[in-house]
């Protein structure tokens, strides 16, 4: 089994900054992928940003420039750095990871989530 475990959310001023944590922890041979996804009240959940096991990184258009996601792979830990933060970036922030564990006795890869933690930009 794997957990995937949220931290660092919480209430700041439109134009704040906030660190989100997500730390990835059980049998895992591989991460392929570490994401964050956020859901906003009445809205779809959406990607905001990921990073591959080559380090390649993608961010959604709403977050460029403002977000940058990281990995310390050592910690199989992803962060996401969230700067001029806005009224809209109000969200569930949702970590995603991609991994190659054990299920049922046999090597597979598979996706979990954590629980999620509140992003509130509000003044």
């Amino acid at each position: 089994q794997v957990q995937v475990v949220e931290s660092g959310g919480g209430l700041v001023q439109p134009g704040g900054s906030l660190r989100l944590s997500c730390a990835a922890s059980g049998i895992i041979f591989t991460i392929y992928n570490m994401n964050w996804y956020r859901q906003a009240p009445g809205k779809q959940r959406e990607l905001v940003a990921g990073i591959g096991n080559g380090d390649s990184i993608n961010y959604a258009d709403s977050v460029k420039g403002r977000f940058t996601i990281s990995r310390a792979a050592a910690k199989n830990t992803v962060y996401l750095e969230m700067s001029s933060l806005k009224a809209e970036d109000t969200a569930v922030y949702f970590c995603n990871v991609v991994v190659a564990t054990l299920s049922g006795g046999i090597r597979s890869v598979l996706d979990y989530w954590g629980k999620g933690t509140l992003v509130t930009v509000s003044s």
